[in-house]
């Protein structure tokens, strides 16, 4: 049945099992180790990536997908009679994956219409995002109504992060060195948040606990939730804040996932990220 394709980008860290039943095409970025690079989902599992980030000697780094990758996928969408294509992006803010999408939408203009959001987000924050769009994408609405979905959307999704240290994000140049050289001489548990598209620091904690109980409290003290979802990268502890995090108001159930290689290129080992879209 001809409808609208949702598009999106692999930092929205979506298992391949929750892309593949909503429909979604993930477009990848790609993660360079050294001087080798390797196209992510395809050349390099999440597992993989992270054993590589704590065992090897290289720091990882991103580059944005070609306007030629978004180009395949809008094209794929109208050749399976997709009546138009949704993309929605990670944050123009820490990467050039979105300029690229608007490229491509441009190329293929002709061909299929294609509408590209800015999410000013990343990892389930994007991904949430996603999962709404297609929803409803698969319910029949058009083009326009998503647009202004998820426009919506990125007014009330919110995003937060407990990371071991600031190293990784100081040296990928996405945080102040200043606020990293502080973490470090207080051997505090810095909590992140994304806001209007990029990364700042939002408090400093104690204790790694201390900081899993400040997130939860952001989600529990929200008020009523569309949606909530956790993910995390090599961090034994997430379990404590998906147990905290039970006790939300949500109108769907928690969704869990792995911090992909996009965004733990940058937030390192340990990080535990929090998403939630508060209810209208």
């Amino acid at each position: 049945m001809p409808g609208i394709r949702v598009v999106t980008d692999s930092a929205c860290d979506l298992t391949p099992e929750m892309a593949d039943e909503r429909n979604v095409r993930v477009v990848p970025l790609t993660i360079r180790f050294g001087d080798e690079e390797l196209v992510d989902r395809t050349e390099l599992s999440t597992k993989e990536f992270w054993d590589r980030v704590v065992t090897g000697p290289h720091m990882p780094e991103t580059a944005a997908p070609s306007p030629g990758a978004f180009q395949q996928a809008f094209l794929d969408a109208a050749a399976a009679g997709a009546d138009g294509v949704l993309c929605v992006n990670l944050s123009s803010r820490l990467s050039a994956t979105f300029q690229s999408a608007r490229t491509a939408a441009e190329a293929v203009a002709g061909t299929v219409p294609v509408r590209v959001v800015d999410s000013q987000s990343v990892t389930m924050g994007l991904g949430l995002m996603v999962i709404s769009a297609s929803e409803r994408a698969a319910a029949g609405e058009g083009l326009d109504e998503l647009v202004a979905h998820v426009e919506d959307l990125v007014t009330r999704t919110h995003v937060y992060g407990v990371v071991d240290s600031l190293d990784f994000l100081k040296r990928g140049g996405r945080i102040g060195g200043a606020q990293a050289l502080l973490g470090s001489l207080l051997s505090i548990k810095p909590v992140i948040q994304v806001r209007d598209g990029v990364v700042e620091p939002e408090s400093k904690q104690r204790t790694r606990t201390r900081a899993l109980e400040y997130l939860a409290a952001k989600a529990l003290h929200a008020g009523r939730l569309e949606r909530l979802a956790l993910c995390a990268g090599v961090a034994p502890d997430a379990d404590l804040l998906a147990t905290r995090l039970a006790a939300a108001d949500c109108a769907t159930e928690l969704v869990v996932s792995d911090l992909g290689p996009v965004i733990g290129a940058h937030a390192g080992p340990g990080t535990i990220g929090m998403c939630f879209q508060v209810a209208r």
